[in-house]
């Protein structure tokens, strides 16, 4: 029997520079070195990648999904980084770690994960998506357009491997359930859910035809863990490609039409998902628009090699002017809805102490 892969995506935004908009060089190169010298003999390889104020570290190793051993080098990596982020004063240091201390999984601690293990195929592409100034929910669309949508991964039609369509695992934020849709068959009541990304997000993605897994995403929701607002929360998402799953090319081009997310500013504005390249990824407009970056790799037993920075091609120059006209557009409506998120959706800001003060002043209506 073949051994098995695992492929670890966990990020966390422990100091911004400047304010929320990138991540200073001291702790990129703090977080490689300890995942170079405390993972020597744990992992297959590594790298430390950023998008806006956030920290990636996507690693490759042996031990299966939530590795206490893996998750602990992650959060004793964010600690160390945190420290350097103190030294230097950078802005929110620390803010995604929630706990003083790791207690055998970093899950419901602050940081995401997103993670998968496999057997590696005789070519095995992987996309890791990351995103900025937004949620879990961002990747709901481009979800369905690579693994649903026709229009999008023309796979579906002419893949005999994919033609039988794809399992969507989706989980209930609030409720903390999950549900499985097979698609296409189910494809109707899947989007019920999903097109209520607040709430519902696609988890992860497996192929009916192959029996595998294909995608993962990071689901934890800073808010609803800490109990207040302590910024959004910045999701990851790996997408394997090729070969009974989404070329590469479609998986990109889900991203090709930006989408409204919510995010921006302070966690509660909508804004445009904009595709960017890794250089591009230091969202300064009113702290956006919100971003999201595409990093190639190539598995060879294990190795991370890459990574290509898909977003840098030109051909996504479109979409990013489309992303700057929608963004100069809906900032236009200030504190409205919809720029403005809803009122549900800001119970963590200062909705409930406005709410508060002015208890005693509403009246009935006659």
């Amino acid at each position: 029997m073949p051994e098995k892969v695992t492929i670890s995506v966990i990020k966390a935004d422990v100091g911004g520079w400047v304010g929320h908009s990138s991540v200073h060089p001291a702790l990129i190169e703090k977080a490689r070195e300890n995942l170079r010298e405390r993972g020597s003999g744990l992992l297959i390889d590594s790298y430390v990648a950023t998008v806006g104020d956030d920290i990636n570290l996507i690693m490759t190793h042996r031990t299966g999904v939530d590795s206490p051993a893996v998750h602990e080098l992650a959060w004793d990596t964010f600690v160390a980084c945190t420290a350097v982020a103190k030294e230097l004063k950078l802005y929110g240091a620390g803010q995604d770690l929630l706990s003083d201390a790791f207690s055998g999984n970093v899950r419901g601690m602050g940081p995401g994960v997103a993670e998968m293990e496999f057997v590696e195929r005789q070519g095995e592409p992987v996309v890791v998506f990351m995103a900025d100034k937004t949620e879990p929910g961002a990747w709901n669309l481009p979800l369905y357009r690579m693994f649903a949508d026709p229009f999008t991964t023309i796979g579906l039609i002419i893949d005999p491997k994919m033609h039988t369509g794809f399992r969507f695992e989706v989980v209930d934020l609030i409720r903390h359930k999950k549900v499985m849709f097979s698609c296409p068959e189910e494809l109707y009541d899947l989007l019920v859910f999903i097109g209520a990304p607040g709430r519902y997000c696609v988890k992860s993605v497996y192929s009916k035809a192959l029996g595998e897994i294909c995608a993962t995403s990071t689901t934890e929701r800073l808010n609803l863990t800490a109990g207040r607002y302590v910024g959004k929360d910045d999701p990851a998402l790996i997408v394997r490609c090729q070969s009974g799953m989404p070329a590469v090319g479609e998986a990109l081009e889900a991203f090709a039409n930006p989408h409204l997310v919510a995010g921006w500013m302070r966690g509660s504005n909508h804004g445009p998902l904009m595709p960017v390249s890794a250089k591009d990824a230091t969202p300064t407009r009113f702290d956006g628009p919100p971003r999201v970056v595409a990093l190639g790799f190539t598995l060879c037993n294990g190795r991370l090699l890459g990574p290509q920075d898909l977003f840098a091609d030109k051909s996504f120059d479109k979409a990013r002017q489309i992303a700057n006209d929608v963004a100069h557009y809906i900032r236009g409506l200030g504190p409205f809805e919809p720029g403005r998120l809803p009122l549900d959706e800001m119970e963590y800001t200062t909705l409930p102490d406005v709410m508060k003060r002015l208890s005693d002043r509403f009246e009935d209506v006659d």
